[in-house]
């Protein structure tokens, strides 16, 4: 039987797994100022707040906030800077 079937792709077991939210989807929050990954479950943003949450840089920025992440891209990073917001890292 495992001389038939063909061995197909490669699975590893040390990959992170991480929940993505857009900057445009960032505006569900309302005028928050202070954004964990708490806040973003309560939202329905991500699924799990004790998973690793990156932040991606589609769509715009119309508010100044905090953001704690676990990572960001850099174009959301440079969208975050220019409206005046911080990001920060949470390091586990």
């Amino acid at each position: 039987m495992q001389r038939r079937l063909p061995k197909r792709g490669f699975r590893s077991h040390n990959k992170i797994e991480m929940q993505i939210v857009n900057l445009g989807s960032l505006e569900r929050l309302g005028n928050q100022e202070n954004i964990a990954p708490l806040s973003l479950q309560n939202a329905g943003l991500i699924k799990y707040s004790n998973q690793p949450v990156k932040i991606l840089g589609q769509g715009e920025v119309k508010s100044v906030f905090t953001i704690q992440a676990h990572a960001f891209s850099k174009s959301a990073l440079e969208k975050i800077q220019a409206a005046g917001g911080k990001a920060e890292l949470i390091k586990e």
